[in-house]
Order: structure tokens, then C-alpha cells, then sequence
């Protein structure tokens, strides 16, 4: 297994042949959405002026309830909707449990303090895969590197064997590029 971040494809299989017994399976899946989680917990926390010791608490709680509740994902199901939805809860008890207000939290992120429709939450993973599969390798990994996945630029670049300037034009190039593709599907 390469260490590219992996599909919502590959995210299913191993969730599956966890469910059936490979606890290997089960292992990589947990190390592997590590990393969206870490990205998705920091962002937000960097928001409420919170760090990355809580990010990391959070990222632990998140795999906890990931392990403890597999029995609750339905294999017909898409998996990535799951994992953010436990996300979005393990996020707002921290917001609750810490006392945070709800008016420290950026308006950007008010929608993930909300129950949002499960449809919404698919149909958006399906969009940014579907639109991230049309730009070139090194745009694409460049993207899902820093952008998706939360890596610093040097991490991206180590992870993917390019400079780091060749990442930041590549992130940047193909931001751009899926600009111009969104901006084409809405005259349509």
C-alpha cells in the first residue's frame, strides 16, 4: 500500500474487511483516517484560537468512537459521510465540554454545528473526488496533501518527492484550474 491518501473506494474496503475479522484492515483504516481527522479537528480549533494538543485529543476520541461503533456503518453506505459525522460530534461535545460559545465558533463553521443533511454531506465528498479526479497526479496529491489533508507544504513536498515551491505552484495551479471547472459547470 502506497501512502497517498486514500479513496473513499479504498476507505470502504478496509472498513468492510475490518468489519469481517482483518485486523490489519482495521489498522490501516484507523491510520489512515488519522490523517483527515488531524486535518479536519485542526482547522477548526486553529478557528477558536484551541491547538494542536487538543486537535490530537480530539483525533484520538474520534478513533476510539470509530473502533467502538463500526458495528453502526452499513457497508452500502458511503464511509467517508460516517467518519465526518462522528467528527462534527466529537467537535461539538469538545465545543460544549470546554464551554466554548457558540459565537467563538467562525461563522464558516456554524454549518458543522448544525445537524446537516447526510445527503448534502455524500453529494459534497462525491463532488470534491469527482473534481479532484480530472487534474493531473502531482495537482491532485498537491491538493488533497495540503489542502484536504492538512500537511504543511515541507510535509507535502517529503511525502510526494517534489520542492516545496513545486508543491505550492501545483496547489495553486490546480485550485485554479478547478475554479475555472466549477465556474464552467454553473453557465451550463
Amino acid at each position: 500500500m502506497t501512502d497517498a491518501p486514500s479513496s473513499e473506494t479504498e476507505l470502504r474496503r478496509l472498513m468492510s474487511a475490518g468489519l469481517d475479522g482483518d485486523a490489519e484492515a482495521h489498522r490501516l483504516l484507523l491510520t489512515l483516517i488519522s490523517r483527515r481527522l488531524r486535518a479536519y479537528f485542526r482547522t477548526r480549533l486553529a478557528r477558536l484560537g484551541h491547538g494542536a494538543v487538543e486537535a490530537e485529543d480530539l483525533v484520538q476520541e474520534a478513533l476510539i468512537a470509530v473502533h467502538t461503533r463500526r458495528h453502526t456503518y452499513d457497508a452500502a453506505q458511503l464511509f467517508t459521510p460516517w467518519l465526518y459525522g462522528i467528527a462534527r460530534y466529537k467537535f461539538l461535545d469538545y465545543v460544549r465540554r470546554t464551554r466554548a460559545s457558540m459565537r467563538d465558533v467562525p461563522i464558516e463553521e456554524a454549518a458543522d454545528a448544525m445537524a446537516q443533511d447526510e445527503a448534502e454531506s455524500v453529494e459534497s465528498t462525491i463532488d470534491v473526488e469527482r473534481l479532484l479526479e480530472d487534474l493531473p497526479q502531482k495537482m491532485r496529491q498537491a491538493i488533497q496533501d495540503v489542502k484536504l489533508d492538512g500537511l504543511s507544504v515541507r510535509d507535502a513536498a517529503s511525502r510526494s518527492g517534489m520542492s516545496p515551491s513545486a508543491v505550492k505552484v501545483s496547489v495553486h495551479r490546480g485550485l485554479k484550474r478547478l475554479a475555472r471547472r466549477m465556474a464552467k459547470e454553473r453557465e451550463r
